[in-house]
């Protein structure tokens, strides 16, 4: 078995990030994203040193949420991603330039692979993951190579998206990798469903963020997006666990 040359350099890059939070799904369209992008823009604005990866390569879309254009990392020993609002803002969209990108299973591990060792995170308080939907081999490289990440699963009210979202968590706690919680994300009523599959695999279930008709008008402008109700309900999610 073959070393893999770039662990330690992973392990460089990351030893003075103090903590890494990884925000996961067991599918896509659950609003992963727009919960990592909020994350990472509430903690800025608290004034930490915030990192944010988007490891979603089928589908980035922090960079939408977040307005990010017309910005680019700098060479350095490595890649320095670019400060936008405070945020230290590193994606597969900087290499591809937003245009559909059909990866297979050992090229995605290796882009992974190849984002985590070039890029120079610097000292920050957090570094946000955006992860990759689903619990494949992409899922499994972040753990297996990003060993002190705490997990923030997001889910819907929908029973097929905590069917998925289930298998992830089951993974995680059998793993022993550090749970924040779940976040039920994109409530339209009041239902306990999901509260009780979280009490079920003992995993912590933080709270709901309502689905929000004025949020569309804010993607891309983080000014109105930090006054949605989405980010006052995420606000009030992130005190239960001191973030």
């Amino acid at each position: 078995m073959t070393m893999e040359p770039r662990t330690s350099v992973i392990e460089k890059r990351l030893k003075n990030v103090k903590r890494i939070i990884a925000v996961a799904s067991g599918k896509g369209g659950v609003g992963k994203s727009l919960v990592a992008s909020s994350l990472a823009l509430h903690l800025a604005n608290k004034g930490h040193r915030v990192g944010l990866l988007d490891l979603d390569l089928y589908g980035p879309s922090s960079h939408i949420i977040l307005g990010i254009i017309n910005e680019i990392p700098t060479e350095e020993k490595g890649i320095i991603p670019p400060t936008v609002h405070g945020i230290s803002f590193m994606s597969i969209v900087y290499f591809t330039e937003d245009k559909p990108s059909p990866f297979r299973g050992v090229d995605i591990s290796n882009i992974i692979l190849e984002l985590l060792a070039i890029t120079q995170w610097g000292n920050l308080d957090f570094l946000v993951i955006d992860m990759p939907p689903g619990i494949g081999d992409e899922t499994l490289d972040v753990i297996r190579y990003m060993k002190t990440s705490e997990f923030l699963v997001v889910t819907t009210s929908s029973k097929v998206s905590m069917g998925a979202v289930g298998k992830l968590l089951k993974i995680l706690v059998e793993m022993k990798k550090p749970l924040l919680g779940v976040i039920e994300n994109m409530t339209m009523k009041d239902s306990l469903y999901i509260e009780e599959e979280a009490k079920k695999l003992h995993v912590r279930y933080l709270g709901k963020i309502r689905f929000d008709d004025n949020l569309e008008d804010a993607i891309g402008k983080t000014n109105r997006l930090v006054k949605t109700q989405v980010m006052k309900n995420l606000t009030t999610i992130l005190k239960k666990i001191n973030l």
